[in-house]
C-alpha cells in the first residue's frame, strides 16, 4: 500500500523465529524483574529491537537464544533503572525550586534526557578523569586545588579535563 514491503531475509526470518517462541517468556521474566507490566513490555520491545539492528546474530543462536535476549535485556534493565535514580535525584532537585521558577513539563523532559545522556558519558570516563571532571564541574575546584588534593600534577590535571570536555562535545 505504501511500497513497504516485509524484509525477507534469513535473519529476518530468524528474529520472527525468535520473537514468536520466546516474546512471552521475556516479557514475564522482564515483568518479574521490573514489577510492572508496562516497563517490561517497553524493554522486551527494546531487546528485539536491538536483537533486529544486530549486524549478524550469533551462529549458536539455535543453541541458547533465551541467553541472548536474557544478556540484551540485563543490559537494557540497568539503563532504565539508572535512568529512573537520574530521574529521582531531577525530581528531588525541582521539588526544591519555587513554583515560578520550575521549568514546564516539557522542559523538564528535554533536561532529563541531556541528564541521562550526561550520566551515561560520565560512565564512559576512566574513573579518575570522572571524579576530576567532577570536582571542578560539582565542587567549583580550581584545577590547583584538584592537583594538590588528588596529589597530581596541574598538567595532569588538565590532561583528565580536556579528555572529559571532549567526551561532552561528543555528546550531540
Amino acid at each position: 500500500m505504501f511500497g513497504i514491503r516485509p524484509v525477507s531475509t534469513p535473519q529476518a526470518s530468524t528474529v520472527q523465529t525468535l520473537y514468536i517462541n520466546h516474546h512471552a517468556w521475556l516479557h514475564a521474566w522482564l515483568r518479574g524483574k521490573l514489577g510492572n507490566d508496562f516497563d517490561a513490555a517497553d524493554l522486551a520491545h527494546d531487546t528485539f529491537v536491538r536483537v533486529m539492528l544486530a549486524q549478524r546474530l550469533p551462529a549458536n543462536l539455535g543453541d541458547e537464544p533465551r541467553a541472548l535476549l536474557t544478556h540484551i535485556a540485563k543490559g537494557l534493565v540497568i539503563d532504565h533503572r539508572r535512568r529512573l535514580e537520574v530521574e529521582r535525584a531531577y525530581l528531588e532537585a525541582l521539588a526544591h525550586l519555587p513554583e515560578p521558577q520550575a521549568p514546564s513539563p516539557e522542559a523538564r523532559m528535554l533536561i532529563l534526557e541531556v541528564l541521562c545522556r550526561i550520566e551515561a558519558m560520565l560512565r564512559t570516563l576512566p574513573k579518575r578523569t570522572r571524579d576530576i571532571f567532577l570536582m571542578a564541574q560539582l565542587d567549583g575546584l580550581t584545577y590547583q586545588q584538584i592537583a594538590t588534593q588528588q596529589g597530581i600534577s596541574l598538567i595532569t590535571v588538565k590532561r583528565h579535563m580536556r579528555t572529559a570536555f571532549a567526551a561532552c562535545l561528543a555528546l550531540d
